[in-house]
């Protein structure tokens, strides 16, 4: 499958129908997901491999891990209208026993995998949501690629938090994230951001990587 493709295919998935804004239930933009995707399939991080989506939402990342090849992916959400409309998604694609799907906190995951594919909160609603999803994909996983705003001081945060828990950044790719308007403080029909997709992989203790 091409990545143009696997964009278009994933952009059609069903979104959130009543997301909440506590949890900043935005849906990873098609585009968005295909390139992180893309670059973990172009790098053997997903084909045949154990692949943990952590805050799944509606399936996108997982539901791509699938088509991309992956071997077994753990969706896991706390929400659980969101993770039902992840399992139809899966379903209607025949992709439904590629994924397992947990209801759960991802504080309470803890299956090793081979790499963690995920778009945690950005913590615009709940400052350093995003700290708990990083620190279970460093626990749980030797790869990870997660999705954060393209800020400075929130480059900052990352290159600083990842050094701290033993792992390095090898990729970090800009790219144009669309929020469309769904809570009632939005003013702009659509909101155009920058977020920034990186890989994370694990360090030795000599520094260098697993």
């Amino acid at each position: 499958m091409r990545k143009r493709y696997l964009a278009m295919m994933l952009s059609r998935l069903e979104g959130f129908s009543s997301p909440k804004p506590e949890l900043e239930q935005y849906r990873t933009p098609g585009d968005v997901a295909a390139e992180m995707l893309w670059l973990a399939g172009s790098i053997g991080d997903i084909q045949g491999k154990i692949v943990a989506d952590l805050g799944a939402g509606t399936g996108v990342l997982a539901i791509g891990a699938c088509v991309m090849g992956a071997g077994r992916v753990y969706a896991v959400e706390i929400d659980e209208s969101a993770l039902a409309l992840a399992e139809e998604n899966a379903g209607a694609l025949g992709l439904g026993d590629c994924i397992e799907f947990l209801n759960m906190d991802v504080s309470g995951f803890s299956e090793a995998v081979d790499t963690v594919v995920m778009n945690p909160p950005f913590g615009s609603q709940s400052p350093h949501a995003d700290r708990p999803f990083l620190l279970k994909a460093f626990e749980v996983a030797e790869v990870v690629y997660s999705i954060h705003l393209a800020k400075p001081e929130v480059r900052r945060f990352i290159e600083a938090f990842v050094r701290d828990f033993g792992f390095s950044i090898t990729h970090r790719v800009t790219l144009p994230f669309e929020l469309p308007a769904q809570f009632f403080f939005h003013r702009k029909s659509v909101e155009r951001i920058l977020v920034d997709v990186y890989r994370f992989e694990r360090l030795t203790v000599d520094g260098t990587p697993v």
